[in-house]
């Protein structure tokens, strides 16, 4: 994602009169512009590193794609840190994010796995194996409450609502503007 305004540099002083200092050491402050631009870059790297892997096919876990690091720090642009301060800040967050998942995901993934896997495959047994023969026998031993609910919608219920539509057709409604 490419932008087509060109960014400024601005340099602030934040240094007190007697530091002693020399003026090429001050730290040099990028317009919110450049910023921006440069975090969209470094999120489209990281994107597409982490993308290469067919792991969320079925895009599952868009959420968690879309959690940037500013979400999560919130720094206002009035009052942020230095920049070096924020792109440690910002590169130590991206590599303990991605470290940690995979620590965590090579630690729980097999036994996650295996429960998930039982507990679809006691789903399935007691699906294929108890609701859908239950359901059966219940349809066809109220196959007559079938012909008998049609009947009454047929003989009583349906003429009922059509005289009732009948009578509200003749209504109409107009509205004005005084």
């Amino acid at each position: 994602m490419t932008r087509s305004m060109d960014a400024r540099e601005t340099e602030i002083d934040l240094r007190d009169a007697g530091d002693g200092e020399d003026d090429e050491e001050q730290q040099t402050w990028k317009t919110q512009l450049e910023t921006v631009l440069e975090e969209e870059e470094e999120e489209d790297v990281i994107s597409t590193q982490s993308d290469t892997r067919a792991g969320d096919a079925n895009f599952l876990n868009v959420l968690f794609r879309q959690v940037s690091f500013e979400d999560v720090i919130a720094e206002p642009v009035s009052v942020r840190s230095g920049d070096r301060v924020w792109i440690w800040s910002h590169a130590l967050f991206e590599v303990s994010r991605a470290w940690f998942y995979r620590i965590i995901t090579a630690l729980l993934a097999v036994p996650v796995s295996l429960l998930a896997g039982i507990l679809f495959a006691v789903l399935s047994f007691v699906h294929i194996w108890f609701f859908t023969p239950f359901v059966q026998v219940v349809l066809i031993n109220t196959g007559w409450l079938q012909t008998l609910w049609s009947s009454v919608l047929d003989i009583i219920i349906l003429p009922f609502f059509q005289s009732i539509a009948k009578c509200c057709s003749g209504i109409s409604v107009v509205l004005t503007r005084e």
